[in-house]
């Protein structure tokens, strides 16, 4: 078999099981841990006794799936889009102040809680999620569904180019919601964003996909996109395992219900209201289905990923934080099916 036919079978094995892959990956974190906490480790790559480097495998996972996000954008439908740029600029703003708007409320109820730090773990995780740019998967889902893809992919690109800027601001002015170690975790995790982590761990991989769908000729970029495309959904899988695994295998070493339950609904309450802000302002502004859909998803949709391996980087010694961060994954890939399947119906009627 021709290997670009292999990998186009294997891109659309993948993408119609995706869901049962991810709940795979979620079963094998929990089962099977052990490989998952070796790869979260750091490696030193390089001959012995001569010059080495670290490698850490999340980041590099992650930036494999964002180099890919962006290979496959659609440059000549962005500049379209820039022709009518409304629904962009309002997924854009929208992403930008949905954590400032919501947090704030979250914490104040954590804090009539009877934990000891006032849910501060768990605002934490939240702040390091709402905070990142939307996340690639939203272009997935309105290739899915009824959303406008080219406002979708437009969203992503945009928060991952301010993403230097927000992502640290956004950190910082949340910060003073915590209390205790946790709000030192925060700073120091604001401070690793703006040093570097938004730049080269989010905007470059991102940039330089783009750079290669302009350079590139038509049919070096098409056998580009066949081989990255499929590895960029397995590097997507294997980084949800090795996320899971720092979760879930202390978790289930030491179950703590409580906390369970209380992630839950924290990531229940912070996905929700994100996916109805988006909602509620859609249809204020009379956006039509499609565009609505894309707005209500960037609102809604961050990258849990990156937000994963920022944690991993600035508070390797609580892994239990990215329990409600795994809890929104979910929950957000759960909101966009409804949120795409409710913009097709309403497409419909039209």
């Amino acid at each position: 078999m021709h290997p670009t036919t292999s990998a186009t079978s294997l891109l659309t094995l993948l993408r119609s099981h995706l869901g049962r892959a991810v709940g795979i990956a979620y079963l094998a974190a929990a089962t099977v841990p052990a490989p998952g906490l070796w790869l979260r480790r750091t490696h030193w790559l390089g001959p012995v006794g001569m010059l080495e480097f670290p490698f850490r495998t999340a980041p590099f996972l992650l930036s494999l799936v964002l180099f890919t996000a962006g290979l496959q954008v659609p440059l000549s439908e962005l500049r379209a889009l820039l022709g009518r740029p409304t629904a962009l600029l309002t997924g854009l703003a929208l992403h930008l102040v949905a954590p400032l708007v919501i947090i704030p409320g979250v914490a104040f109820a954590l804090r009539q809680s009877p934990d000891s730090d006032g849910g501060s773990g768990l605002v934490t995780a939240m702040i390091l999620i709402v905070a990142m740019p939307v996340a690639a998967g939203a272009t997935v889902w309105t290739g899915k569904g009824e959303g406008c893809q080219p406002t979708a992919v437009g969203l992503v690109l945009a928060s991952t180019i301010v993403s230097p800027i927000t992502v640290p601001v956004t950190l910082t002015t949340l910060c003073p919601l915590l209390h205790g170690t946790y709000a030192g975790s925060l700073t120091e995790a604001a401070r690793t964003a703006g040093s570097g982590f938004a730049l080269t761990g989010v905007l470059l991989p991102c940039g330089a996909g783009i750079l290669c769908r302009l350079v590139l000729p038509r049919r070096p970029t098409a056998l580009l996109l066949g081989a990255a495309v499929p590895a960029a959904i397995l590097a997507s899988l294997l980084l949800t395992y090795v996320n899971a695994s720092g979760a879930l295998g202390p978790f289930l070493a030491r179950p703590e219900p409580v906390l369970f339950t209380a992630a839950v609904a924290v990531a229940a309450t912070v996905c929700g209201l994100s996916f109805a802000l988006g909602l509620v302002t859609a249809r204020a502004l009379r956006l039509d289905a499609p565009a609505g859909a894309s707005v209500t998803l960037a609102c809604g949709m961050n990258n849990s990923s990156a937000g994963a391996v920022l944690i991993t980087t600035t508070l390797p010694d609580r892994p239990h934080v990215l329990l409600p961060v795994l809890v929104y994954s979910l929950l957000q890939k759960v909101a966009a099916g409804r949120v795409v399947r409710a913009g097709g119906r309403s497409r419909a009627r039209t």
